[in-house]
């Protein structure tokens, strides 16, 4: 069973027990989540897609930790100017854990 759910305003493919990164949540470490946002709901042969959302159906979660994301680089340069400017950036995250895919 799997499910495509909004967490955050972005789209993400879930099972259970799968570990993902999501954008910042406030939520503290330990503490559980409900996700009602589902816009797909697949059993093997059996799939529901839903106008937006599926009604009825829940995604239960943890929050494990609040992580920094791998650093990204930007690079900025003007050719023959002299001019280069090297900045970093690193994203906050959330690692969640899927507990449950409710229908």
């Amino acid at each position: 069973m799997y499910a495509i759910v909004e967490i955050a305003g972005h789209q993400f493919k879930i099972k259970k027990d799968q570990k993902l990164f999501v954008n910042r949540m406030e939520n503290e470490e330990g503490s559980e989540l409900e996700f009602d946002q589902v816009l797909l709901l697949a059993d093997k042969d059996n799939i529901k897609v839903g106008t937006p959302v599926v009604e009825g159906v829940t995604v239960k979660a943890k929050v494990l930790e609040h992580v920094k994301a791998d650093k990204i680089k930007v690079f900025k340069k003007k050719r023959r100017k002299g001019y280069q400017k090297m900045n970093g950036h690193r994203q906050p995250m959330t690692q969640i854990q899927i507990e449950e895919i409710s229908a």
